[in-house]
């Protein structure tokens, strides 16, 4: 396996993209980041981390919390986000048995960025929607056709 590391010292438009000055692409970062992404970027894992910020829930109160979410699919949530050592899952020995999630110190420090991310939506939200209306209209445009070249 060969694995590289590309330094890119100009501001050179790149796949529509522009690198800058002394960034450095390692390609073989590329997929452990992309997994870790596609786990904490998900709508349903970024409202439990939120809810579980605010201290351990049970299962029940979770999915209160989460008005909307199936039974299903926190239960995948809450496997996934235990799996990647985000949350514990603590088994209480009753009838019928409690089970609490929580926050683990890597969870909370994933809570950080999160939130910061819910503050940059909150304060940038009037601009996305006026940007998702410029768009549209002109989606609705009539597009006229290009005279045929001679």
């Amino acid at each position: 396996m060969v694995t590289s590391a590309i330094s890119v010292t100009t501001d050179i438009p790149q796949g529509g993209t522009f690198l800058k000055p002394g960034y450095v692409h390692r390609g073989e970062d590329c997929r452990p980041v992309s997994e870790v992404l596609a786990r904490v970027g998900d709508k349903w894992t970024v409202l439990v981390v939120v809810t579980l910020g605010e201290g351990p829930r049970r299962f029940s109160e979770l999915r209160r919390a989460l008005n909307g979410i199936s039974q299903k699919m926190l239960t995948s949530t809450l496997r996934g986000l235990e799996r990647d050592g985000f949350i514990t899952r603590t088994v209480f020995p009753t009838i019928p048995p409690r089970v609490d999630y929580e926050l683990t110190d890597l969870g909370r420090d994933l809570l950080v960025p999160v939130m910061a991310l819910g503050e940059w939506a909150r304060a940038n939200r009037d601009k996305v929607e006026a940007a998702r209306r410029r768009f549209d209209a002109a989606a609705l445009e009539p597009v006229l056709p290009i005279a045929a070249a001679r």
